[in-house]
């Protein structure tokens, strides 16, 4: 089963989503191509925050389109302002800083992020889509990235679980 013919010159609709249970909490992010969501990907984070998680859809989305012209579907508009409004260059021309004159955050995920759009922005557009609207490929990329956050979680838990706990030979003279 494929996702259906691509021209050449036809972007690749890509939508991706990211969750966190908690915020932060363990999170997760996924893509999946339109219209059948064959091809996707998905992942996780112990510890991260929905922003992070959305932008690190994207980021991941485009690695694993390297040469495809790609149309970006998403509910983030933290995500989709950035490239549609332009914010990306006044954090560059403020050496990173928000309007705010903040640290940008989560720049480890966003300079590789502009670095790429930089390079291929003749090739990657974005769209908002409304979440949890009945949109089909929407509401898969959210399943995914809910399905990934909770992976994430079990795997903190199993490796909590696995770490040993020194025990001490004798008790604490502070609790007796």
């Amino acid at each position: 089963m494929s996702d259906g013919p691509h021209p050449a010159d036809a972007p690749v609709i890509v939508y991706t989503d990211g969750a966190c249970s908690g915020n932060p909490g363990p999170g997760g992010w996924a893509w999946a191509v339109a219209p059948t969501g064959e091809r996707c990907g998905s992942g996780g984070e112990a510890h991260s925050t929905n922003q992070r998680m959305e932008v690190l859809a994207v980021l991941e989305a485009l690695r694993a389109h390297p040469d495809d012209p790609a149309r970006i579907v998403s509910d983030s508009t933290y995500v989709v302002n950035c490239f549609r409004d332009s914010w990306w260059r006044g954090w560059l021309a403020r050496g990173w800083r928000n309007s705010q004159k903040q640290p940008v955050a989560n720049q480890d995920l966003w300079k590789p992020l502009i670095e790429l759009y930089q390079r291929r922005a003749a090739q990657i557009t974005f769209q908002w889509v409304k979440g949890h609207s009945g949109d089909p490929m929407n509401e898969l990329v959210d399943r995914l990235a809910v399905a990934a956050a909770h992976q994430a979680a079990q795997a903190a838990v199993e490796t909590r679980w696995a770490t040993p706990v020194p025990v001490p030979s004798e008790p604490p003279s502070t609790l007796f």
